[in-house]
C-alpha cells in the first residue's frame, strides 16, 4: 500500500512529502461537476456508489497521495435530529436550531451503522475499490464548529447566538457541547470499524474564539474526543489511526492545539508554516499551508510557492502538504495538477 501518508502523519520517514487537497472532491473538477448534475448534494452525501466514486476522482485526476471521504460536517447533526436543507447561495441551513433546554432534550447520539449506515458503506466500499492505492481519511466537524452551526440555524460572520450562548447561559452550552461530543466520538469509532486509515477534525470556525475562549469553549471537548478513540481503539485491539486537527486562523492557538491529542496539526495560510512550527515543537506532525488563492497564479509561480512551504516545513517531524483551507471551485484543475506534481518533484526524503 502507499502508506507515505499515514507515515508523515506519525512523522516516520517518507521519500517524499506527501500531499492532499481539503476539498479535492468538489466542483473545480468537471468529473464531479457530472456527477452533481444528476443528483443533489444531500442525495449524493447519502448514496453510497456516487459518493464513492466522486472520492476517487481526485486520485485520478490529481494524483494525490490520499484520500478524503466524499460527505459533510453537518451529515451526523441532522441524524441527531435537526433538520437539513442546502441552498446553493445561501449554504446549510437549520430550521430548529437548538437554542434551548427543550432544543437540547430533543437531540439524539445516532447510532453509526443504523442511522448513518450510507456513510460507513461507503468507507466500505472506498477501501475495496481504493486496493491500496492511497489511504483513506475520514472527518468530522469538531464540536465547536458543529455547534455554531446547530446553535446559528446555518452559517454566520459573527457566531452571535453562539457566543451569547456560552457567555450568557454556559450551563446549556455546554450540555449542547456534552451531546456533540458524544456523538461526533461514536461517528468516528463508525469510520474506523467501517475501514478509515486516519480521521481529520474540522474546526473551520476555532479561530473566532479569543485564544483564551478556545482554551474553555473549544479544546476540552476536542481532547475528549481523542481520549475517548485512543482508549476504544486499545479495548478494540485495533490499529490506532492517526488524528489530524485543522483549526481555521490558528495563530492564537498553536500551543493549544498542540496540547489536544492529535498527530498532525493542519495549519491554514495566515501564519508561516515555520513559525508554526517553531511553537508546536517536535512531537506532533504539520499538515499545510498553501494559501488557496494561490492555486490562481501562473504555473511557475505556483511552483515557488510549493517550493517555499516544503523548505520552510523541514524542521517538522512529518510534513503533509495541503492547502490551508479547502480549493476553490474556480480553481484551475491545471493548478491543482501543477501542486501536486511541484510537491512530488521538490521535496526530498525525511
Amino acid at each position: 500500500m502507499n502508506d507515505i501518508f499515514l507515515k508523515a502523519c506519525r512523522g516516520e520517514r517518507v521519500p517524499h512529502t506527501p500531499v492532499w487537497i481539503m476539498r479535492q472532491a468538489g466542483r473545480y473538477l468537471k468529473q464531479y461537476q457530472q456527477v452533481r448534475k444528476t443528483v443533489d448534494f444531500l442525495t449524493l452525501c447519502k448514496t453510497p456508489e456516487l459518493a464513492a466514486k466522486v472520492t476517487i476522482q481526485p486520485i485520478d485526476a490529481l494524483g494525490v497521495d490520499a484520500a478524503i471521504l466524499f460527505s459533510d460536517i453537518l451529515i451526523p447533526v441532522e441524524a441527531m435530529g435537526l433538520g437539513l436543507k442546502f441552498s446553493e447561495k445561501i449554504g446549510p441551513q437549520f430550521s430548529n436550531p437548538v437554542r434551548d433546554s427543550a432544543g437540547l432534550k430533543k437531540l439524539r447520539i445516532p447510532d453509526p451503522e443504523n442511522d448513518l449506515g450510507f456513510v460507513m458503506e461507503t468507507i466500505r466500499i472506498l477501501r475495496r475499490e481504493l486496493a491500496g492505492r492511497v489511504p483513506l481519511i475520514g472527518f468530522a466537524g469538531a464540536p465547536f464548529t458543529t455547534s455554531t452551526y446547530m446553535i446559528e440555524g446555518g452559517t454566520s460572520k459573527n457566531f452571535l447566538n453562539t457566543k451569547r450562548m456560552m457567555f450568557q447561559n454556559p450551563k446549556l452550552y455546554a450540555a449542547i457541547m456534552d451531546k456533540i461530543t458524544q456523538a461526533l466520538t461514536e461517528y468516528l469509532k463508525g469510520q474506523i470499524a467501517a475501514g478509515a486509515q486516519a480521521l481529520q477534525l474540522f474546526d473551520s470556525w476555532g479561530g473566532a474564539l479569543s485564544p483564551a475562549d478556545f482554551k474553555i469553549y473549544a479544546l476540552p471537548y476536542v481532547k475528549e474526543i481523542i481520549k475517548n478513540l485512543r482508549k476504544w481503539q486499545i479495548q478494540e485491539k485495533k490499529q490506532p489511526v492517526p488524528i489530524i486537527y485543522f483549526v481555521g486562523e490558528c495563530a492564537g492557538v498553536l500551543e493549544d492545539i498542540k496540547d489536544s491529542g492529535a498527530d498532525v496539526a493542519g495549519i491554514d495560510w495566515r501564519i508561516s508554516i515555520d513559525a508554526a512550527i517553531k511553537r508546536l515543537g517536535s512531537k506532533i506532525s504539520v499538515q499545510g499551508n498553501l494559501d488557496p488563492c494561490a492555486l490562481f497564479l501562473p504555473k511557475e509561480k505556483i511552483q515557488e510557492r510549493v517550493k517555499d512551504v516544503l523548505t520552510k516545513a523541514k524542521g517538522a517531524r512529518g510534513h503533509i502538504f495541503n492547502l490551508g483551507h479547502g480549493i476553490l471551485p474556480e480553481t484551475p484543475v491545471e493548478s491543482a495538477v501543477a501542486v501536486v506534481e511541484a510537491v512530488h518533484k521538490y521535496s526530498g526524503g525525511k
